[in-house]
């Protein structure tokens, strides 16, 4: 995708202990939605037993952005990136948010990330937000490069998260750590049998999946 220049050395990820390919045992358990602070929130995750995590993202860049745009967003496509940068979309709210969250819990602060939807990958493939499939150092990061690319994207179809997820599989296969995706949607998947294969198939890996959709976790 559209070109920023490359970082000069691009960092690896160090080499993980975790040499099974068997995700932990979850003992997670609903937190309740009573927060008022990021390092409340911080500090329930903790408490359900999050310690640490590889964190992998992905952005939906599907058409029906546009639609439910204009029922939730004041008539805008959910991508539409203020000018004046004083009003965030919802994704850039959610990429904030996660980063708040869950970047304390991420060691390296490496993060893949990725957008699908569009119309050069249609359902068939993702693609990486920086060039040469390099990795975001932190969620600034990520917010920055989704600002820099999003309004040079055309949003397409259908909504298949099966590229996003083999994409994952992928990752912990060649890093042998529990890596957490999180895909960040407007709505329904369209191609659910291919994502429904999908998580079959990654459920033999060390990955946890997690789907804000409307801006909920599901």
């Amino acid at each position: 995708m559209g070109g920023d220049q490359s970082k000069a050395a691009q960092p690896q990820r160090a080499p993980s202990a975790y040499s099974q390919a068997k995700a932990p045992q979850s003992t997670f358990q609903a937190i309740p939605d009573t927060h008022e602070t990021y390092e409340q929130l911080q500090g329930a995750l903790r408490h359900a037993g999050l310690e640490s995590s590889n964190l992998i993202l992905a952005i939906d860049y599907t058409k029906s952005n546009t639609w439910t745009g204009q029922r939730s967003f004041q008539g805008k496509c959910l991508h539409h990136i203020d000018p004046a940068r004083q009003v965030w979309n919802p994704y850039q709210s959610v990429i904030h948010i996660l980063g708040r969250t869950l970047e304390a819990f991420d060691d390296d602060k490496l993060i893949p990330a990725f957008g699908f939807g569009d119309a050069t990958t249609g359902g068939r493939a993702c693609f990486p937000l920086l060039p040469n499939g390099d990795v975001c150092v932190g969620f600034n990061q990520v917010l920055e490069r989704y600002n820099q690319i999003t309004p040079g994207l055309a949003l397409s179809g259908p909504t298949n998260f099966a590229p996003v997820i083999h994409e994952a599989i992928r990752i912990c296969q060649a890093e042998r750590s529990y890596h957490i995706l999180v895909i960040v949607a407007d709505g329904q998947v369209t191609s659910e049998k291919e994502t429904i294969d999908a998580i079959v198939a990654a459920s033999n890996f060390p990955l946890c999946k997690m789907s804000c959709m409307r801006w909920t976790l599901m």
